[in-house]
């Protein structure tokens, strides 16, 4: 094989490197930072303060059927364990204000909820579907990753919350099956 036909093959396979998309946060991954507009009476302090707490971080938007199913779940863990230190954070996607409005309207809840005008958030998740739900951890590491929402899964979602919130604050998580630890390590 000459020489240019080696660099064409190096260069499509570049191309094809680059061009492919992030794999997303998974589970072992520390949780990327953002920078969203609270939406609401919620201040920019309420989302600040989410660090040192379980965190579930939902991603959703107002023609999301699935999306609307899960609000009232979220909404009862919010109650059930914001004492034990759960704290919900549903980012909306949707573009035009009105829509969420009207979507909040229908679906009035408790927990906290942002939006992220620029799609930088979603970006750097790597949300391709909604609802995407990623459960963090004190230390700010992913210990689950939710994509869709079913109403029978939501028992087994329930008791994952439940277990990560009677881990004690100082618990070091392991290494996932892919080596990463968390945040600290």
């Amino acid at each position: 094989m000459g020489l240019d036909m080696e660099r064409r093959i190096a260069l499509l396979c570049l191309v094809f490197v680059l061009a492919s998309p992030s794999r997303g946060v998974e589970t072992g991954d520390v949780a990327p930072e953002c920078v969203l507009k609270p939406l609401r009476d919620a201040s920019p302090d309420e989302i600040a303060r989410l660090r040192g707490h379980v965190v579930w971080i939902d991603f959703w938007a107002s023609w999301c059927a699935p999306c609307a199913e899960a609000f009232p779940f979220l909404d009862a863990l919010d109650r059930d364990f914001r004492d034990r230190g759960l704290r919900i954070l549903a980012i909306d996607l949707d573009e035009d204000p009105a829509d969420v409005a009207a979507f909040l309207e229908r679906h009035q809840v408790s927990f906290a909820l942002a939006a992220d005008p620029t799609g930088e958030c979603p970006r750097r998740f790597g949300v391709e579907g909604m609802p995407s739900s990623y459960l963090v951890d004190r230390k700010g590491v992913v210990r689950h990753v939710q994509r869709g929402f079913q109403a029978g899964e939501a028992e087994e979602l329930r008791r994952r919350v439940e277990e990560l919130l009677a881990e004690p604050a100082e618990a070091r998580v392991p290494a996932n099956e892919n080596g990463r630890r968390s945040a600290g390590d």
